[in-house]
């Protein structure tokens, strides 16, 4: 079963906290006496003597350590994200094997076993930091689940970055967050107080921590998925040791505690006369006063005082047992009555004397050895007494428990250690706002619609989520709906408060008294006759039930005509006169009774006790009203307690304990009641009576509860809970009590929705008559949720958390036959599937509503048709959609049902026009307008005419859209303002703007733009806010350009896409908000550019998406180079291209060294740097990768890069790399590109033949032919640069007439004719006044004519 809570604890140093435990730091005492019990005492000694004490420290809060993280980011994460460090307590070497004789010296070198060595740590070096690690696990395997694992890891990591979040969890847990390592998948903890110690420990116990965190680290997704989220678990694991030590060492600190005598060591420490004597496992209350090794305590027991010896305590391990001591102290000490139990179950039946016993006083019970006595109630082991009946004599009396052999007795029915059935469903009664009731009205106002009366805007569809939904189990759901439910009318009831708090009785005359105080009728014997014949009854009867309960309720129930309590105090002391004169024995006791209870009212507390005690003496031992004998003891007993009358009290305590432990369905008459129990509790934990203690705490926690004390009845309900699993073998498969019910309410109360809502998970529903229901857990669930998110539990926000637990409420109501209740929760769970996207969900429970409410009646199967129709639409079904229309269309023919016509029509043609039939669309939404007219309905007349226009819209009709769309929002004006409303008027003009911008009216849909988005933030509706912010920044982009308006708006959407949760939109929105920034070029926009990109850089690593982060590095360094900001350039380009290596991404990495290259060759500064990118980190990975391409890309960029710098010599290098790899390319254009910057950097290096030569060869590689003017251009200024070089620079008029003769050709085919005057101007200076050139001189042209190769 999902919730089953697993018993026991393995063995090991480390414990984890999923299921139920016992409490936290009693496994840990108990392994420290066994292994300890040798060196305690030299321990101690060496530690008081060498005046370390941690009282010494005063108020000064303890040190903690700076968390530091396993990973190193750039500097703006660097202070807040660095490593742990954890001290460690270590031993003292020495002679660990050494006896307990060994002489002192000996004993200063004895070091201390390894489980000791933590307790050293408490005072020499405290730390009260504590890892927590958690693991995602599979229930059926075991196993872990790797991938939620991940998936929960990178949450953590994301919410390292800003961990309200996760320090607010931790807060309501009563842990300090120190920091998170998501790497390491665990928390680093720190404690304060000794109560935050104790609540955290707790919670662990009780399995909240890890339910806990599964609502901070899982997400919707997991949530819907309801077999994996049964079949799925957080572990948690602590040291339990170092949890253990750090509540001594706050013990310490604070000095101030309860410890007990440890056996071996106190007989020594008593033998002075200055010390206080003590006896084994004695409970001592100790305090620091300042001296060296010697505290000032004070036994429980005897209530001395005196100086004792810290080696001779052991503090109490449970830290409730502290606090109870501390908060609930008593005058005198401890009574001795009661004993401790070697672990002996509770029992009832038969037991079997084994003396022979005749009793001291009245009351208790004669019989002889071998006699059978049926136990009254229960045998609780430990106590000196117990209620008994003879089975000989049939008498009833207190019987001696010494005197009796219980094995004869059975134990409680499995699983009921310490109660009753009925005790358990008294027990579980949910106070009236936690009440089934009230989660079913929720229920109703959740599934509540109005689509048979308000028409639907058309949708705009949203994308189905993968979830996979358990399809049998839904189907089998629908088949118990058809054909195992009977009408409505078979519906059971549901219980109600009362029926909880009560077992119904059956019907019977409540008498009621007149009080007439007229002097002659107060002397009148049979005036008093009818009242004490009704209190004279030997036996209790349920009239006299009033008599006995906390808010005294006979007062009005059983007396009248009184005006003031005086006046029936009066009365009943005549009563009290007459019953003496009559010898009416019971009625003489009830009236003292009466009497005792109205002074406890009143404070009088002296009479109160002479009244009960007068009750006591004539009662004489007689079992026939056991409430009223309870009653009596419990009520005397207290007013003993309180007025220090320990003699008296001690006398009446074991009989008392026995009444009010042993007798099952006990009533609390009285608040005083409570420290009588309080007194047997501290007796209990003295003794070790571990199921006494949870038998007092049962009904301590019961009494709270009946007075309404929610703070007071906590610890007690969590010490409670923890009981009980430590009372269970391991091997049980049923709990004796499941108090999560009542600890999610207190929880509630007390604000802690996280553990609330952890809680009431926890809890597994069960058949016991009375206790909270599938019905009750899940709208408990989905109220906290709710609060936990900090808004109100709405029909639009669903949470999916409740998911799993509303299936299992609609199993149960399937079980219990509850139709309605049915038709609601599937509505419920279709609205949910439809708000989460996943529609199928959705289209799948809207047709289980529909079958459901055709057994209701045609209101109901009306409303749930029309719903499915819809959700038919939104899952993008139009054709089922529009067959359910018409059905119901026909089904309509005939009637008067003008608004169910018109909202049938609308869903009509919306199905229509999803498949394409826009003339009947159209007509149908006409036939919707003319019923909302004919209805006067101005709201479904503005839906019609906007369904309308976006029809026009998307039919290019952009005219008559804006016209409908214009009257539609002027019909949503004149209405008033709702959320609902401006919802929908945000629509429409958000479909207004879209129509008036095809229509070229920018400023006019600008308006209609804004003024939605000014709705949907007046009802902070996330959702439309995100719909219409995109349009605006798509608008002030690509319509109206607005750079400055984009931005704003880029981060609205930044702050959306935040707010929504969804990292993936909160990464895009913020890389367009940077380029945007860096568009502005100002140097304070381009700081805040740089800021959205380090953002940007953070999700990337949460994500663990490399190449996206890779990319964010480069850019900040980009930007720090436009910043001027030289010495965190190169740190960032590096840690992008080590992103991209460390993933073993090489192309990636070339690919960022090439970009980090042109981030300098590209700029004004620093040009020279591009070689180290270039050169040293591109040019080897292009190799490696054989990028031939890439490798010439970046010669020929080095070549650039060095002509620029007037590096001559080693462009050409590069130039000449360059134009070898660009003949093995292959391609023309490149292997061009090449030889004419290898022509250039020869030219600058003065070698004007080669220069020629290489310039000819570009020439030789382009086509005969001339294909366009580009060409021509080319060859013009080549054939120019030519002319130029060998007429100025090698001398040869006549090669140098042939290229201008060439440039002029291409300045002709271009029809250039200012190119053509330059060219024939440098002709003309060539020839001169002789008109022939000087003859050409050869020059071998390797490269031209191809002969020869690079």
């Amino acid at each position: 079963m999902l919730d089953k809570p697993q018993r026991g604890i393995p063995a090991g140093k480390e414990y984890d906290f999923c299921h139920h435990r016992s409490p936290i730091f009693v496994p840990f005492w108990g392994r420290l006496q066994r292994t300890t019990a040798k060196t305690r005492r030299k321990w101690w000694r060496k530690t008081m003597a060498s005046g370390k004490r941690p009282s010494e420290r005063g108020t000064q809060p303890l040190p903690t350590e700076p968390c530091r993280s396993q990973w190193s980011p750039p500097p703006e994460r660097r202070g807040s994200e660095e490593g742990v460090k954890q001290s460690a307590g270590k031993p003292s070497p020495g002679n660990a094997g050494a006896s307990e004789t060994t002489e002192p010296a000996t004993e200063e070198a004895e070091g201390l076993p390894d489980t000791c060595s933590e307790l050293l740590t408490v005072v020499e070096d405290f730390t009260p930091e504590i890892s927590l690690f958690f693991s995602v696990e599979s229930r059926s395997s075991r196993c872990l689940n790797s991938q939620l694992q991940e998936a929960a890891r990178k949450k953590l990591w994301a919410l390292e970055s800003d961990d309200r979040d996760v320090c607010a969890l931790f807060k309501e847990l009563s842990a300090r967050l120190v920091c998170t390592q998501a790497q390491e998948h665990r928390f680093l903890l720190t404690f304060k107080t000794l109560e935050e110690a104790w609540k955290f420990s707790t919670y662990l116990t009780l399995g909240y921590v890890g339910r806990c965190l599964e609502q901070l680290l899982f997400d919707q997704e997991y949530w819907l998925n309801c077999a994996l989220m049964e079949d799925t678990e957080i572990r948690v694991t602590v040291d339990q040791d170092r949890l253990a030590t750090i509540y001594i060492g706050l013990l310490l600190q604070e000095g101030n505690f309860f410890s007990r005598a440890v056996p071996g060591v106190w007989q020594g420490e008593q033998e002075r006369e200055e010390g206080l004597q003590l006896c084994k496992n004695e409970l001592i209350h100790v305090k620091n006063i300042g001296e060296e090794s010697e505290w000032e305590g004070m036994s429980l027991l005897t209530g001395r005082r005196g100086l004792v010896s810290m080696t001779a305590l052991e503090p109490l391990p449970d830290p409730f047992y502290q606090w109870f001591l501390k908060n609930y102290a008593v005058s005198f000490g401890i009574s001795q009555e009661i004993s401790g139990t070697a672990s002996q179950p509770i029992v009832k039946g038969k037991c079997t004397a084994t003396e022979d016993h005749r009793g001291a006083a009245r009351n208790e019970l004669n019989f002889s050895k071998g006699d059978s006595i049926e136990v009254i109630g229960f045998l609780i082991p430990g106590l000196p007494w117990f209620v008994g009946k003879s089975l000989s004599s049939g008498s009833i009396g207190f019987v001696p428990t010494r005197y009796v052999n219980p094995e004869a007795c059975e134990p409680l029915g499995e699983g009921l250690v310490f109660l009753s059935e009925e005790e358990k469903s008294s027990l579980l009664c949910i106070p009236c706002n936690g009440d089934e009731q009230h989660f079913i009205t929720l229920f109703d106002d959740l599934a509540r619609t109005d689509i048979t009366s308000v028409y639907r805007l058309e949708a705009v569809l949203r994308s189905c989520k993968d979830i996979q939904l358990s399809w049998e189990e839904i189907n089998g759901l629908a088949t118990a709906s058809t054909s195992e439910l009977s009408s409505p009318g078979s519906e059971s009831a549901l219980a109600t408060l009362e029926d909880i708090i009560l077992e119904k009785v059956d019907d019977f005359y409540d008498p009621k008294f007149f009080i007439n105080l007229n002097a002659g009728h107060m002397e009148d014997a049979d005036v008093f006759d009818p009242i004490l014949t009704f209190l004279n009854q030997d036996s209790y009867v349920p009239s006299f039930q009033s008599f006995y309960d906390l808010s005294f309720s006979f007062l009005n129930s059983t007396f009248y005509g009184f005006s003031d309590e005086d006046e029936l105090v009066l009365y009943l002391e005549t009563c009290r006169s007459w019953a003496k004169k009559t010898h009416s024995v019971w009625a003489h006791v009830r009236l003292c009774f009466l009497l005792g209870k109205l002074c406890i009212k009143k404070i009088k507390f002296s009479q109160a006790r002479v009244y009960f005690e007068e009750a006591m003496s004539i009662l004489d031992g007689d079992f026939g009203d056991l409430p009223l004998l309870a009653a009596l003891h419990v009520n005397l007993a207290s007013i003993y307690l309180k007025q220090n009358m320990k003699h008296k009290f001690s006398s009446l305590l074991g009989k008392t304990v026995a009444l009010l432990v042993c007798l099952p369905g006990h009533s609390f008459n009285s608040e005083n009641e409570l420290e009588v129990m309080t007194y047997v509790l501290k007796e209990a934990i003295a003794v070790g009576n571990a199921p006494l203690e949870a038998r007092v705490c049962f009904l301590i926690v019961k009494l709270f509860l009946q007075l309404g004390k929610n703070d007071e009845v906590l610890p007690f309900t969590e010490h409670l809970q923890c009981l009980i699993t430590t009372l269970l073998s391991p091997d049980t498969s049923s709990v004796p009590l499941d108090a999560t019910p009542i600890l999610s309410y207190l929880y509630d109360k007390k604000y802690l929705p996280n553990i609330a809502l952890a809680s009431a998970r926890l809890f597994v529903p069960s058949v016991l008559k009375g206790a909270p229901t599938p019905i009750w857990r899940a709208g408990f669930i989905l109220q906290n949720t709710s609060k936990l998110r900090g808004s109100q539990l709405e029909r639009s926000s669903i949470p999916a958390l409740a998911c799993f637990y509303l299936k299992q409420a609609l199993h149960f109501s399937c079980k219990s036959k509850a139709v309605p209740t049915q038709r609601m929760l599937c509505a419920i769970l279709s609205r949910m599937y439809l708000q989460h996207g996943v529609l199928d969900g959705a289209v799948c429970y809207a047709a289980m509503a529909v079958t459901l409410s055709r057994m209701m009646g045609k209101e109901e199967a009306f409303e749930s048709s029309l719903s499915l129709g819809w959700m038919y639409l939104l899952n993008s079904q139009p054709g089922p959609a529009a067959d359910i229309m018409r059905q119901i269309l026909h089904s309509l023919h005939g009637t008067d049902s003008v608004t169910q016509c018109g909202a049938v029509h609308n869903l009509l043609a919306i199905a229509l026009k999803g498949e394409g039939q826009v003339q009947k669309a159209a007509k149908n939404y006409l036939q919707a307008l003319h019923k909302a007219k004919e209805t006067g309905n101005k709201r479904n007349q503005a839906i019609a005419l906007a369904n309308l226009g976006q029809l026009s819209f998307s039919r290019g009709a952009s005219q008559l859209s804006e016209l409908y769309l214009l009257q539609s929002a002027q019909l949503y004006a004149e209405l008033q303002g709702s959320e609902d409303l401006e919802m929908e008027l945000a629509q429409v003009l958000l479909w207004l703007a879209q129509a008036m911008v095809n229509r070229q009216k920018a400023e006019d849909g600008k308006l209609c733009f804004e003024l939605a988005l000014v709705f949907a933030l007046k009802w902070n509706n996330l959702r439309s806010q995100l719909h219409i912010t995109e349009s605006l920044c798509h608008f002030y982009s690509k319509v109206s350009p607005n750079l400055q308006a984009c931005i704003t708006y880029h981060e609205h959407w930044v702050s959306l896409a935040q707010q929504l949760q969804d990292r993936e939109m909160e990464d895009n929105a913020r890389q367009t908000l940077s380029q945007l920034y860096q568009a502005l070029g100002t140097s304070e926009a381009l700081r805040q550019s740089l800021d959205c990109t380090k953002q940007s850089l953070r999700i990337f690593i949460d994500l663990e998406e490399p190449v996206k982060a890779a990319e964010a590095w480069l850019q900040a360094g980009r930007l720090y180079y436009l910043m001027q900001e030289d010495e965190l350039v190169e740190m960032y380009f590096q840690a992008a291209i080590q992103t991209a290596l460390k993933w073993e991404n090489f192309s990636l990495a070339m690919d960022l060294y090439e970009k980090a290259g042109d981030t300098f060759f590209n700029g004004s500064r620093n040009r020279d740097r591009a070689v180290e990118f270039y050169r040293g980190g591109a040019v080897p990975l292009a190799r490696k990768l054989k990028s031939t391409k890439t490798e010439l890309r970046l010669f020929n960029k080095l070549a650039e890069l060095q002509i620029g710098l007037q590096g001559y010599e080693k462009a050409l290098e590069f130039a000449t790399l360059a134009a070898r790899l660009s003949i093995r390319v292959g391609d023309q254009l490149q292997e061009l590109v090449a030889f004419h910057r290898l022509a250039t950097v020869y030219y600058f290096l003065h070698m004007y033949e080669m220069a020629e030569d290489c310039y000819l060869k570009t020439l030789a590689l382009r086509p005969p032919l001339l294909q366009c003017s580009g060409e021509a251009l080319y060859y013009c200024k080549v054939y120019c640069h030519l002319g130029n070089l060998t007429l100025h620079k090698l001398k040869d008029e006549q090669d140098a007439a042939a290229y201008f003769l060439l440039a002029l050709a291409a300045a002709t085919e271009l029809g250039d004719q200012e190119l053509q005057g330059l060219i024939r101007a440098k002709l003309g200076d060539i020839q001169g006044p002789e008109g022939t050139p000087g003859c050409a001189t050869y020059r071998p042209r390797w490269l031209s004519e191809g002969g020869h190769i690079v």
